[in-house]
C-alpha cells in the first residue's frame, strides 16, 4: 500500500499534513484500488439519540502502574481479528468494551468482511469464535463487532483530553500477526492533524501522536496511559518506504478514546454515527492559508441550502482562516477541526471575504457516515 508522510510549514510554522498515512493493518490477499478522495458535506440530520453509555474510570491519586501490570490487565480484553471477504484476507486488532461481547476497532480492519465476509475474533487464551459487524464508521475509522461470550473482562477508558505530551503510554495489539504483543513510549504530540485512507472515503483524525513502536496489525487496539485506561485506538502509521514493506519510525497514531467512545456508544445503539458538517464544498486545489469554499459557477452547491454555514452567513468563494480561534491552514485541518467536534455544537468561524475578516456563529449540522 503506496504511501508518503510529507509535512509543510505553513505561515504559522506549524505543521501540516498534506499527504495520506498508511493505515497499520496487515493485508493478505490482494485488495482493490484506492478511491479518490471527495469532500462534500452534506447536510441530513439524523434523529437517533444514542442511550449506550462506555463508562469513563474516574481519575484518582493512585501511583501509575508498571508495564508489566499494565499487560497483564489489558490482554485478556485485547483480541487479533481475522477478517475475510471482498478478494482479500487481513489481520487487525480489537478491545473488548462491553462484558456482552462489544469490541471497538477500526473500520478499516473489518470493511472487507463488510459484504459476505467473515471475522474471527482470537483471544488471549487462544479461543476463537466468530465475530459479526454491529456498524462502522468509515468516517472516522472506527467499527464495533460483537462475538457470541459473555462475562468477558473489560479494558477500562480513560479520558483523552487529559493527556499531555510526554505522558507515557503503552500499545497492545497483533501487529504482523503477532499477537498480545506490547509496546511503550511517550505521547509525542496531540491534535495532529493525520488524513488516513484505505480503500475507500478517507478519514480526517485529530490524533494522538506517539512513538511507542505500531506496526500494521495494531490497527484497532488500544492506546492506553500509564495508569491502564485507554486513551487512543492505533489506526495509523507514518512510514518512508514507498512499498508495504515500510515498519515502525517512531511516527504512529490513534484516534482519541473520548471521540471513540462516542462513536462506538452510537454503533452499538443505532448501527450508524453521525459526524458534525457544516453544509459546504471545498476546493480541494486551493492551496491555503485557509480553507477556500468553492466559487460560484463551481459544480454543485458551493453552500447548501437551508445548511448550517448557510445559516451563518457563509457565502461561495469565502475563505475560512480559524475555528474557535484555531487557525486554519488547509482544508484536512478545517475537517479535521469540525469532525473533532459533535453535531450541534456551536462555533465561530472567522472567515475573509474579499478584502473584510468577519466573525461568524455557526451551529454544526449532522449527517450519518
Amino acid at each position: 500500500m503506496p504511501t508518503r508522510f510529507v509535512y509543510r510549514a505553513g505561515p504559522t510554522g506549524r505543521p501540516h499534513l498534506l499527504v495520506l498515512v498508511v493505515v497499520a493493518l496487515t493485508v493478505g490477499l490482494v485488495g482493490g484500488a484506492t478511491a479518490a478522495a471527495t469532500v462534500l458535506w452534506a447536510e441530513g440530520r439524523s434523529d437517533a439519540i444514542p442511550g449506550v453509555v462506555l463508562p469513563v474510570v474516574p481519575v484518582d491519586d493512585e501511583p501509575p502502574a508498571g508495564v508489566a501490570a499494565i499487560a497483564d490487565a489489558l490482554l485478556p480484553t485485547v483480541v487479533s481479528l481475522d477478517v475475510r471477504g471482498s478478494g482479500q484476507g487481513a489481520t487487525g486488532s480489537g478491545v473488548v468494551v462491553r462484558p456482552d461481547g462489544y469490541i471497538v476497532t477500526n473500520s478499516h480492519v473489518v470493511s472487507g468482511a463488510a459484504e459476505n465476509g467473515s471475522i474471527t475474533a482470537t483471544f488471549s487464551d487462544g479461543v476463537q469464535v466468530p465475530a459479526r459487524i454491529v456498524g462502522r464508521s468509515p468516517t472516522y475509522d472506527l467499527a464495533v463487532v460483537r462475538v457470541d461470550r459473555k462475562n468477558l473482562p473489560t479494558a477500562p477508558l480513560g479520558n483523552s483530553d487529559r493527556l499531555r505530551v510526554g505522558d507515557p503510554v503503552v500499545a497492545v495489539g497483533s501487529p504482523l500477526g503477532l499477537s498480545g504483543t506490547v509496546t511503550t513510549g511517550i505521547v509525542s504530540a496531540l491534535d495532529r492533524p493525520v488524513t488516513t485512507r484505505d480503500d475507500g472515503e478517507p478519514s480526517y483524525i485529530s490524533a494522538i501522536q506517539t512513538d511507542a513502536a505500531i506496526n500494521p496489525g495494531n490497527s484497532g487496539g488500544p492506546l492506553v496511559d500509564g495508569y491502564g485506561r485507554v486513551v487512543g485506538i492505533t489506526s495509523a502509521i507514518a512510514t518512508l518506504g514507498t512499498g508495504r514493506s515500510g515498519g515502525n519510525i517512531g511516527l504512529g497514531f490513534a484516534i482519541p478514546v473520548n471521540q471513540a467512545r462516542r462513536v462506538a456508544e452510537q454503533l452499538i445503539e443505532t448501527g450508524q454515527a453521525e459526524y458534525p458538517v457544516i453544509g459546504v464544498l471545498l476546493d480541494l486545489t486551493y492551496p491555503g492559508p485557509g480553507a477556500k469554499i468553492q466559487g460560484p459557477g463551481a459544480p454543485g452547491e458551493a453552500v447548501t441550502p437551508g445548511g448550517a454555514a448557510d445559516r451563518a452567513g457563509v457565502e461561495p468563494g469565502d475563505r475560512i482562516l480559524a475555528v474557535d480561534g484555531e487557525p486554519v491552514e488547509t482544508y484536512e485541518e478545517l475537517v479535521v477541526l469540525i469532525r473533532s467536534l459533535r453535531p450541534g455544537d456551536e462555533i465561530e468561524l472567522q472567515v475573509r471575504r474579499g478584502d473584510n475578516i468577519l466573525t461568524l456563529d455557526l451551529t454544526l449540522g449532522a449527517t450519518v457516515g
